[in-house]
């Protein structure tokens, strides 16, 4: 009877000692990327790096003479948790791309996007995001040494990445590692890198991911809370931004650095700012006819230039550099070379101008116009405007795209503002420096992350 009692009560304990260590069971509605067997549902991108399923994972293998290389999922995934288990060779980096494109227009194709790091080397920043062929490095893992410890050389890693609205969090092996709050791309697709090598390094490494899983519903029921403090790049900089001279020129909050074209301090009417957008209150149409232009109060030479605009139906506005408040200061707009924002489809400027389609969208006002295969977003949506002048070259782009350039002071642009409403003004546009303006043309415009580099001359 004893001896029974014993047996039970070692078995009881044996039990719950089991029980105990066994993880709790994983409820979560996941759903698999990838079916252990086949590279069904993904495409490669990029380079020409081999990949391969084996032992129901995915390999990766580097080869020489190849930029990045990508499997990519064919389907576009706006918000998500993602998990997912990866081991890599130590004298790899590689990535995983998360809202991630390749566009014709973009860089010929390169697929860019947040990229949550894979890095086996002494820097230990896996994890990190990294903004692929686009601004750098976002959330580094300079200061989160825990996440640094946490990846495991030549072993299994496993992360967590959760994607949801404008915010991005990741986890390595269950160490908060990554926190960013960044509004750049809302949706794209996921993808397994192999990062090019050089020729110093030998070919035929690998790199391979397993149970790749992923929830679209309910992500809020089974999101987790970070305990980092998050770094936030909406109208803020990246890292590497930073370090590369870029600064906000406007801070999302204040209307600190800017006032009105014909004032001394900011107007009081005709431009908002909420949730760290600015916009240009609709007036009926007219130029500067509410609260008028407004400039920064510093002025640029060369310089390199990026903010983010959105139109409403049928809206009229501008960018423009260069600008000379003394001129013109009756009626309309101050005068300075003009990026033109402009709803192409229906404002009635798109057909009009001295040179031929001079007023449509991103081109330079009047004067010159940007290619007619621009990738421009409609009324509601957010585009990207990048205007370079260096040495009397000025480029504009339009999210990614080069659509136009031209020489400053050239023999072909004195001749084309001779033609155009800006010869009344002698040597418009030529001025070595000026302020930047933001364009009330009466319609509703918004814009926001609004940076600028000034370009030192060597």
């Amino acid at each position: 009877m004893k001896s029974n009692i014993n047996i039970l009560l070692i078995t009881l304990i044996l039990t719950t000692f089991i029980s105990c260590n066994q993880k709790p069971k994983d409820d979560t509605p996941w759903v698999s990327l990838f079916d252990g067997e086949t590279l069904n549902g993904w495409s490669q991108l990029g380079g020409e790096a081999t990949y391969a399923v084996k032992d129901n994972a995915i390999v990766g293998t580097t080869v020489h003479n190849t930029p990045n290389s990508f499997m990519t999922t064919d389907k576009l995934y706006g918000d998500f948790i993602l998990e997912l288990d990866y081991k890599v060779d130590p004298s790899m980096n590689s990535g995983i791309q998360i809202r991630s494109n390749s566009l014709p227009h973009y860089m010929d194709g390169r697929v860019h996007g947040y990229q949550i790091e894979i890095d086996p080397s002494e820097r230990a920043w896996s994890a990190g995001i990294y903004d692929e062929a686009r601004r750098g490095w976002l959330n580094p893992m300079t200061d989160n040494p825990d996440a640094q410890k946490a990846f495991k050389q030549n072993e299994w890693n496993h992360y967590r990445i959760e994607a949801i609205g404008d915010t991005l969090k990741t986890w390595i092996n269950d160490v908060p590692a990554a926190y960013l709050i960044d509004d750049k791309t809302d949706k794209g697709f996921i993808a397994l890198q192999v990062h090019s090598i050089s020729d110093e390094q030998k070919d035929g490494t690998d790199i391979i991911w397993k149970d790749i899983k992923i929830l679209t519903d309910s992500l809020s029921k089974y999101s987790r809370k970070s305990p980092l403090t998050p770094i936030i790049t909406k109208n803020g900089l990246g890292a590497d931004e930073l370090k590369n001279g870029w600064k906000m020129l406007w801070d999302g909050e204040t209307t600190n650095g800017w006032r009105g074209a014909r004032l001394d301090e900011f107007p009081t009417i005709g431009w908002e700012i909420n949730d760290g957008i600015l916009t240009v209150l609709p007036s009926g149409g007219e130029e500067s006819a509410a609260g008028g232009d407004i400039v920064t109060k510093e002025l640029y030479g060369d310089f390199e230039l990026m903010l983010d605009f959105k139109i409403t139906e049928g809206a009229n506005s501008g960018i423009k550099y260069y600008v000379d408040t003394d001129i013109n200061k009756g009626p309309g707009s101050s005068i300075g070379l003009e990026y033109q924002i402009l709803d192409d489809a229906r404002h009635p400027d798109a057909k009009l101008g001295n040179h031929d389609g001079s007023r449509t969208v991103s081109s330079l006002y009047d004067l010159i116009q940007a290619d007619v295969n621009k990738p421009m977003n409609g009324p509601g949506e957010w585009n990207t405007a990048h205007i370079i002048s260096k040495d009397n070259h000025v480029e504009h782009w339009l999210n990614g795209m080069k659509v136009l350039e031209y020489e400053r002071k050239s023999d072909d642009y004195r001749k084309l503002v001779s033609e155009s409403k800006y010869a009344q003004w002698p040597n418009f546009g030529e001025a070595e420096k000026g302020h930047i303006l933001l364009q009330d043309h009466g319609d509703k415009v918004s814009f926001k992350n609004i940076k600028i580099k000034s370009i030192i001359k060597e």
